[in-house]
């Protein structure tokens, strides 16, 4: 009878279905280090995080105040519910409770109820099968992730980061002892709503404690002394921006480890929030820390604060916008490539045109000539535009994309404007082309993903003119505030100022900051020197006292004066220079090539910029006007029709125009 009695237990626990016990938890993304970057919630709101690495004297404390036999038991206590059942009847009221862990787990997996008859009993048929499918460890695990801490928590580990703010490894006496009582009643005992019932609830668990001998008089006594916490710690949610686009690019992963530095990350978005304010209304910033040597992202600061009412939610370090004259110093480095220059030859800073195209320096100023060092370090605008007529612009497109970037144009063709920021580029994309450039010349992918592999970029520029190029960006003077040590660094302003840009490197890291308005439109006044450099100083001071020093010279690298540089190196002529007018010759701005004319017989309007005067114009070959010192002038209507204009200047230096008059 008893053989049968048992064998019928057998089939109806057998035949127990359970309710799914791999509950969905919070997605997580881990830092380098293993720390919490961020959580997302689950159904309803709820934080259920996996219980982790767990302190084992709060497991001891648990079991030994709850469960005392669940190593043993198979999955019901029967000597706890007959101590139960009688403190019940002789107190004609509930003393304490008969339920195992493995109980409890089996009613917050079903979610079901405790004190009917009906739900005990389920308990126990849920509670023999859990027993039988499951190994205590699992059973407790699954106890430490469904366990109630109040509100929308879930799980040891929701339950110490919201109370403790930190993971359940390492707890006070005071902390597990709270967290052993919590689960029971886990809304009366709240320490936020109701902190005189959860310090009675807590007390009355540690002096158990000491009367089992887990705890000493000692330990109790500290422990009953010991604050508790009065307001629910916020999850960490660092990086949102980053860590949104991560769970979107890999929506069935429930953990990721990435190559973020929690404590560089809070900082920093402190202080790109700081700066924004500063700057004025409605201005956002973001920020991007690497290292350029394994290509790794430390820092990912999308805006000034992911809900603030200056668009936060607009991810900067993606957002496609103009880099104005942050691509210098790869033109430049290409021009040295290429055999064009040197950082001691000389180039002219004068008016020049391309087609219709007459780039201008910022300030309206023109120099004269000047070293190619001095030109990138002043961010003179006609130089580079030189450089990039020589070497074409699709060559500098495809050193971007060579460096990793992901360069847009509104048009098909690159233009020469694409050097002074006539491209559309992303905060990362500026990152990456720096890091390329303090790599070496060819350098790691960034990536953000702790477990991948590190890719390399193509080899863009050679080690000697990535050294010079950074030789001479370190000789820019440092923004006031920074680290100590050489930073080699590039601002930029985008046109009509609605982007201020910072980016500079040391011999490991390399940091960009953008900071605008996320709509694109103006800041009046603001400039990258002004605005993004103080915040790109901060941000390095805030990663490390000291800068790492920058490369040595390569072997090959040309230490020489102007003097002692090869001929073709003293002076920068393209390479077509023989075939094309002389950079100082008059440019005969109006009436332009090709133009078709209405003047209804009035004189005609002659437009100069360059060369030295006086000048004269000679109209299909015959002089119609001599001695003009003047640049912008008439001369006789040349009749209808087609008609070639020549100016010459009084060197015999001289620009021509083809035009047609109706």
């Amino acid at each position: 009878m008893t053989a049968l009695a048992r064998d019928g237990v057998d089939r109806w626990v057998d035949a127990t279905v359970l309710p799914p016990f791999l509950a969905e938890t919070s997605v997580e993304m881990r830092d380098r280090n293993g720390d919490l970057l961020r959580a997302f919630p689950v159904e309803d709101g709820i934080w259920r995080l996996l219980p982790g690495a767990v302190d084992p004297n709060f497991t001891a404390m648990l079991i030994r105040y709850e469960d005392k036999r669940f190593w043993t038991h198979a999955g019901v206590d029967p000597i706890a519910m007959l101590r139960a059942a009688g403190q019940s009847l002789w107190n004609g009221r509930t003393v304490s409770g008969g339920s195992t862990l493995t109980m409890q787990v089996a009613r917050l997996i079903e979610d079901g109820s405790t004190g009917r008859w009906r739900g005990k009993f389920r308990q126990v048929r849920v509670a023999f099968a859990l027993e039988r499918r499951l190994s205590k460890k699992q059973i407790l695990d699954l106890y430490l992730t469904h366990a109630p801490y109040g509100g929308n928590l879930e799980g040891i580990r929701a339950g110490t980061r919201a109370w403790f703010g930190k993971d359940a490894a390492r707890l006070t006496a005071a902390q597990a002892a709270l967290l052993v009582a919590l689960p029971q009643s886990p809304e009366a005992r709240r320490p936020d709503r109701r902190p005189e019932a959860t310090r009675k609830a807590r007390d009355r668990v540690l002096r158990r404690l000491e009367r089992f001998g887990v705890l000493t008089r000692a330990e109790t006594h500290a422990a009953l002394t010991e604050r508790l916490p009065d307001r629910m710690k916020p999850f960490p949610r660092l990086a949102p921006h980053l860590t949104d686009r991560v769970k979107r690019q890999a929506p069935a992963t429930s953990a990721f480890d990435l190559t973020l530095d929690v404590g560089l990350q809070a900082r920093l978005e402190t202080l790109v929030a700081q700066a924004a304010t500063r700057a004025g209304p409605r201005i956002s910033g973001a920020l991007i820390v690497a290292d350029h040597r394994s290509g790794g992202v430390l820092a990912s600061v999308g805006s000034a604060g992911y809900q603030d009412a200056r668009q936060g939610f607009v991810d900067m370090t993606q957002a496609l916008r103009s880099p104005g004259s942050t691509l210098k110093p790869l033109v430049y480095g290409l021009a040295f490539d290429q055999g064009l220059a040197h950082p001691e030859t000389l180039i002219s800073d004068s008016p020049v045109m391309f087609g219709r195209y007459a780039p201008r320096n910022f300030d309206g100023a023109f120099r004269g000539d000047v070293r190619i060092r001095d030109a990138l370090q002043l961010s003179l605008n006609i130089p580079v535009v030189r450089l990039t007529n020589a070497l074409g612009a699709a060559r500098v497109m495809s050193a971007l994309r060579f460096a990793g970037s992901k360069p847009r144009l509104n048009g098909g063709t690159p233009g020469l404007a694409i050097s002074l920021g006539g491209v559309g580029l992303s905060l990362l994309d500026l990152v990456q082309i720096y890091a390329t450039l303090a790599a070496g010349g060819q350098g790691p992918i960034l990536h953000h993903d702790a477990l991948a592999e590190t890719r390399q970029t193509p080899r863009v520029l050679s080690d000697t003119s990535a050294w010079q190029v950074a030789d001479i960006l370190a000789g820019v003077s440092a923004p006031a505030g920074g680290a100590t040590g050489a930073l080699a660094y590039k601002t930029g302003t985008s046109y009509g100022h609605r982007d201020a840009w910072a980016i500079g490197f040391d011999g490991q890291h390399v940091i960009g900051v953008w900071l605008g308005r996320a709509d694109g439109t103006p800041v009046p006044g603001a400039f990258g020197g002004d605005l993004a450099a103080p915040l790109l100083a901060e941000a390095f001071s805030l990663l490390k006292p000291e800068l790492a020093p920058l490369r040595p010279p390569p072997p090959s690298t040309l230490l020489v004066g102007a003097a002692q540089l090869p001929q073709p190196l003293q002076r920068f002529r393209p390479r077509t220079a023989a075939f094309e007018n002389d950079p100082s010759a008059p440019d005969l701005l109006f009436p332009p090539d090709n133009a078709v004319l209405e003047t209804f017989g009035a004189p005609l309007t002659v437009k100069l910029r360059g060369g030295v005067g006086p000048f004269s114009v000679l109209a299909d070959g015959v002089p119609v006007l001599t001695g003009q010192r003047q640049r912008e002038f008439e001369i006789p209507n040349p009749g209808a029709g087609f008609t070639s204009l020549v100016v010459v200047d009084a060197q015999g230096l001289s620009d021509r125009a083809a035009i047609r008059i109706d």
